[in-house]
């Protein structure tokens, strides 16, 4: 065969066959896929390491999540770089191509093989974009609804709505007895009289009836007249108090729970806050950090690429 028919094949052959090298794309994703795996579980045994649940003790919040997004953006690099050259050093060789496509051509296997590897990882690892999301805005909600809850339905009806030191006290009626609340309605039932036999000893009917009249202030904004009345005359009757006196002692543990509540509420409030910026602000560095990725395989496999031509143009010289 002369030298004109075989280069007239290698023009057919690159001209026909396909611009992807799939084995060498692949062979990067497994590579860079394995290396993402080893470095997240590496960051995840430092990342425990660090914290401590006693108090002043290990690495602070804003520490841990600086370091995190540090280390997953270093992961990415890592992991693509790694990657994208064994995408690029393994591919075919385009004899006859020109040098841009070819340019092109390694371009496209590096980005193929960290779009391979991320969703594998992702995959392996439960979609791991899809929990940090998801755990932001679940936290939110969650917190947002026990505020409203709270503050909203403090009966039996809110049963499903709770605030982490209130729940036994403000979501079941049956529970008036425990707690803030239970608290502040015995307080309404502390009689000046202690030989009385009814002293501290209020029956517990009239303990919850007196616990569903102050939720639904509370839930309305305030105590109606013909409630803060009946609460008076119950009051006066078991405590020995003046009318007068029942109804300032009503008034001050309405106002007492109602600012517990309110606190409540606003804290729950700007714990869902934090918990939706958390949330964004994870979500945008994972974006920099993937992107990066891709950018430094597409990289590197025009560097791999490069250095496998010229050592088999060397080679060919050589011989």
């Amino acid at each position: 065969m002369t030298t004109t028919e075989r280069n007239w094949l290698d023009v057919s052959s690159d001209t026909t066959s396909s611009g992807v090298s799939w084995s060498a794309v692949l062979a990067g994703a497994s590579g860079a896929a394995a290396l993402s795996l080893i470095l997240l579980i590496l960051g995840v045994g430092l990342g425990f390491s660090a914290i401590s649940p006693w108090a002043n003790s290990g690495i602070s919040a804003t520490a841990f999540g600086l370091s995190s997004i540090l280390w997953l953006t270093f992961t990415q690099i890592a992991a693509s770089g790694i990657g994208g050259y064994l995408a690029g050093r393994l591919r075919v060789r385009w004899a006859t191509v020109h040098t841009d496509e070819v340019y092109f051509r390694d371009t496209a296997h590096g980005f193929l093989a960290w779009a391979i590897a991320s969703l594998a990882t992702a995959a392996l690892l439960g979609s791991v974009v899809g929990n940090v999301v998801s755990s932001g805005v679940s936290a939110g909600a969650t917190l947002v609804s026990a505020a409203v809850g709270a503050a909203g339905a403090t009966g039996a009806a809110a049963a499903s709505h709770t605030l982490p030191m209130m729940a036994s006290d403000f979501t079941s009626t049956g529970s008036a007895n425990d707690g803030a609340l239970g608290y502040m309605v015995d307080s309404l039932f502390r009689s000046n009289q202690p030989s009385a036999a009814t002293a501290g000893n209020a029956d517990s009917t009239a303990r919850l009836e007196v616990a569903r009249i102050l939720a639904n202030g509370i839930r309305s904004n305030g105590l109606p007249p013909e409630d803060r009345q009946y609460l008076a005359q119950v009051i006066a009757k078991r405590t020995g108090l003046s009318p007068s006196d029942s109804e300032k002692r009503i008034g001050d543990v309405f106002n007492k729970a109602h600012t517990v509540i309110a606190n409540a509420e606003q804290s729950a409030k700007q714990a869902a806050d934090s918990a939706r910026k958390a949330a964004a602000y994870s979500a945008l560095w994972m974006f920099v950090a993937l992107l990066s990725g891709a950018f430094v395989a597409s990289l590197a496999a025009t560097f791999g690429g490069r250095q496998r031509d010229r050592v088999i143009h060397t080679g060919s010289s050589a011989a």
